[in-house]
């Protein structure tokens, strides 16, 4: 079975790399899916199908996977604006939205996905809910100062709580040094509702619900592969800002 999902995941990172042309600035997903299109991109470049394409990874493991492919790297100062970023997700519904954040990057991938054109989540069919929170919790990234207080405030909003631990029962740490807590809900009828309410909490950094982010959807099943789009306002550009 195991194996099947991973064809799966491969059939779908494939895919979305199809869509990467000479000349892009690619934002690098993480994830047990994600990684295939960062291998699969590699390939592409080393055969010289594409050229000229820069890459902004969305972890540190992710980074170090995409220099031992040779991949060319380059930085959100010189490239604020990306053309597109593929990744995976944990969990999508019937509009799009996702869960994200179960292999801990959930902070640097949604600055990644904000800042990029085109967002091309690539997941198998068993990711697929009615509802968020129906097959995973939600990751909830909090700072470790008066972590415990943070806590009790997920509480308060219905949640059942699991500080992320390391294998060694030591606790887990993002990239950026913060702890996550994975937040059971169940059922989220009404995930902007709970975004906005978990953001109003000091301690609290960013949370795994992706809301009309993703552009593109793509899903391996056993039927094939279904490619599924929608339009969402695009990246403030730095002339915007100014």
């Amino acid at each position: 079975m195991q194996a099947d999902i991973t064809e799966l995941k491969k059939k779908a990172a494939a895919h979305a790399v199809g869509l990467i042309a000479s000349g892009m600035v690619v934002g690098l997903g993480h994830g047990s899916t994600a990684i295939h299109a960062v291998r699969f991109l590699a390939e592409r470049l080393k055969s010289g199908e594409i050229k000229n394409v820069l890459c902004i990874p969305c972890s540190l493991q992710v980074e170090e996977e995409a220099l031992q492919s040779g991949m060319p790297l380059t930085t959100f100062e010189k490239h604020p604006l990306m053309d597109i970023t593929i990744d995976g997700a944990d969990e999508v519904d019937i509009e799009l939205n996702l869960i994200k954040g179960g292999g801990g990057a959930l902070l640097r991938e949604k600055i990644v996905a904000q800042a990029s054109r085109r967002v091309v989540i690539v997941l198998d069919e068993s990711k697929c809910s009615p509802f968020l929170g129906k097959q995973r919790h939600l990751p909830v990234e909090i700072v470790p100062f008066g972590w415990n207080t943070h806590v009790f405030f997920l509480e308060s909003l219905g949640a059942k709580i699991r500080i992320r631990r390391n294998a060694d029962k030591s606790l887990y740490h993002t990239d950026q040094g913060n702890l996550i807590a994975d937040c059971n809900f169940n059922e989220i009828l009404n995930p902007r509702e709970l975004a906005a309410k978990i953001k109003t909490h000091a301690g609290v950094v960013e949370h795994g619900l992706f809301l009309d982010l993703a552009t593109d959807v793509v899903i391996a099943g056993a039927g094939g592969v279904r490619h599924l789009k929608r339009d969402r306002p695009a990246p403030a550009s730095r002339g915007d800002i100014e």
